[in-house]
């Protein structure tokens, strides 16, 4: 259940003919009155003798009691309580109840030994919510204790949803980015748009400064993305501010409708935005200034920017497991970059999942706790090769580190949702979650044909390799190994433990030290996972190397059962060892 306080408003009368009328789209149906102050209001939706303007005569009463200098310009309280889609109906006597705790909570009407409290009435005009609409004057002539209302009113609906079994929504904690207004998404109705100006261009802006390096950067990829842009100088020429807009989204005067960036997000106002670029972090032992790590080389391939992002979000994990909140918090917001990053240059059969991905982690990368800026340099730096690297093909290396990072991205989001959730984080755990579930589905698309790749060389493979690294399994993971048999993936991991081997390494100690990295019982393919973390350690091709195309006079000449083939060359032709 969702309670929002609305801008106080002058006008009584101007807010009861929009509550008893039609709507903007004639949505309104049969509205009339479920609670009020003193439980006899004229209901104007009901009763045919009564009017809105009887109603607005009763509510406004106390504003009489003061000098017409003394009366408030806002003295119109408005909130609005919205069921979720998954309630069930609830009748008019519940809503009324729900009404009375709301206006109670909030200071309105406290009722209990104090009887003087503000007049008030509930609309019901739709299934699914009312409206309140209050005077801010008491009966007695003195203002309401309303401060906090909106916390005080999003409290109250967190036991009406115990009380009346609706569904749970997580508390939150303020850091939230605002929601549209109910008028900008009827204006996106009207539009034919699914998404209303707001939420575009804090996605827009979001992405944009996402890896930046500079004030100038930002500006560039925000006027590349098509978005008009106003910034707010000082007099000493020093810049404070800006503002955005969509090219097509005017007002009723055909000017573009502007937003702040701190509008957007409490985290998109330039001076939020300007402490990622900070190149120090105060470092919190013993008091001393901890230099950040050097710029990494550039990088100019979305390969390599997709491993160095794989590797830089493995360092995440350990900090965010290990580190203190304010290193954890700063993790967790770059980690929200890399998504940005990847949604944007990623392949179209990943871009949607990965987009959603990102929009819905958006609201884990934000809480009370401080982010420490400079430890995330590792993360923000893979943010920043990505975007500068260019789209990704998804094919080839590309698709297998795409698979390779987002795997990761994985198991970041559900470490982020951990942390949110033992922090009583109950909204950003959520966000977390769900982010989760978008990068499961994006790394399906993404790593189809790479494991289907390598599962099919590993099927190749000789039963005596296949039974030596079943017995490798065994002996390194006992309690796991006849799960990972199990998987249609377990051909790609002795695949990848072929090509460690003829690499030069220990395929027994790259397994030990993949698996003890980190828990694998949250994977929905430990093989998949295992695959990925052994390839990037051990600096083998992500994605298998086609054999080239051979005639069949060469493949009759490679045959092992012409004695003219030397042994070496038989070898050389064998799938299993070609990494």
């Amino acid at each position: 259940m969702i309670p929002r306080i609305h801008k106080q408003g002058s006008s009584t009368c101007g807010l009861l003919n929009y509550l008893y009328g039609k709507g903007t789209r004639e949505e309104h149906v049969d509205p009339h009155l479920v609670a009020s102050f003193d439980s006899m209001a004229p209901d104007p939706g009901r009763d045919p003798s009564a009017t809105k303007e009887d109603l607005q005569r009763l509510l406004d009463q106390p504003l009489h009691l003061l000098d017409e200098a003394q009366r408030p310009d806002q003295h119109v309280w408005h909130c609005s309580v919205r069921a979720a889609g998954t309630d069930r109906i609830l009748s008019d006597e519940e809503w009324g109840d729900i009404a009375r705790r709301i206006v109670a909570a909030t200071g309105i009407d406290p009722g209990g030994v104090d009887d003087a409290g503000c007049r008030w009435a509930a609309v019901r005009h739709a299934d699914d919510h009312i409206h309140i609409i209050a005077t801010l004057v008491r009966e007695d002539g003195r203002r309401p204790d309303h401060h906090r209302s909106g916390q005080r009113a999003q409290a109250a609906a967190r036991l009406i949803e115990a009380d009346y079994d609706l569904h749970r929504v997580a508390p939150g904690d303020g850091t939230a980015a605002k929601r549209p207004t109910s008028a900008e998404r009827h204006k996106a109705e009207r539009q034919g748009q699914d998404r209303t100006a707001r939420e575009k261009l804090r996605e827009t802006v979001r992405t944009a400064s996402a890896g930046g390096a500079s004030t100038d950067e930002f500006f560039d990829r925000l006027a590349a993305d098509g978005l008009l842009i106003r910034k707010r100088i000082a007099p000493s020429g020093d810049l404070l501010g800006y503002k955005v807009a969509l090219p097509d989204d005017r007002n009723k005067d055909d000017e573009p409708v502007f937003y702040a960036g701190s509008t957007l997000a409490p985290d998109l106002s330039l001076p939020r935005i300007r402490e990622r670029w900070a190149l120090h972090a105060e470092a919190d032992t013993e008091g001393e200034r901890e230099p950040v790590q050097p710029a990494l080389p550039p990088v100019t391939h979305p390969a390599f920017a997709r491993r160095r992002a794989a590797a830089a979000t493995w360092q995440a994990l350990l900090i965010i497991d290990h580190g203190d909140d304010g290193m954890a918090a700063a993790q967790i917001a770059a980690a929200g970059e890399v998504l940005d990053a990847l949604a944007k240059t990623s392949a179209a059969h990943t871009r949607a999942e990965l987009r959603q991905a990102a929009n819905a982690f958006e609201r884990a990368s934000r809480s009370h706790i401080r982010a420490v800026r400079g430890h995330d340099h590792a993360l923000r730096q893979a943010a920043h090769d990505l975007v500068h690297s260019g789209p990704a093909l998804g094919r080839g290396e590309d698709g297998a580190t795409t698979a390779m990072v987002i795997d990761m991205a994985v198991f970041l989001a559900i470490t982020a949702a951990n942390w949110h959730a033992r922090k009583h984080h109950g909204q950003q755990a959520a966000a977390a979650r769900q982010a989760a579930e978008h990068l499961r589905a994006a790394y399906q698309a993404a790593a189809a044909h790479p494991i289907d790749a390598l599962r099919q060389r590993g099927q190749r493979l000789t039963p005596r390799i296949r039974q030596r690294h079943a017995d490798l399994l065994h002996q390194v993971l006992p309690e796991l190994a006849d799960r990972i048999q199990a998987e249609p993936g377990w051909p790609a991991l002795s695949a990848t433990l072929a090509d460690a081997r003829q690499a030069g390494h220990d395929p027994a100690a790259l397994l030990a030290e993949a698996t003890h990295r980190r828990e694998l019982d949250t994977a929905d393919s430990i093989s998949d996972v295992l695959v990925w973390r052994l390839r990037r350690s051990a600096h083998l091709p992500a994605a298998p190397e086609s054999p080239p195309a051979t005639s069949a006079r060469d493949n009759r000449r490679a045959s092992p059962s012409n004695p003219a083939t030397p042994p070496a060359a038989r070898a050389a032709n064998h799938s299993s060892c070609r990494p």
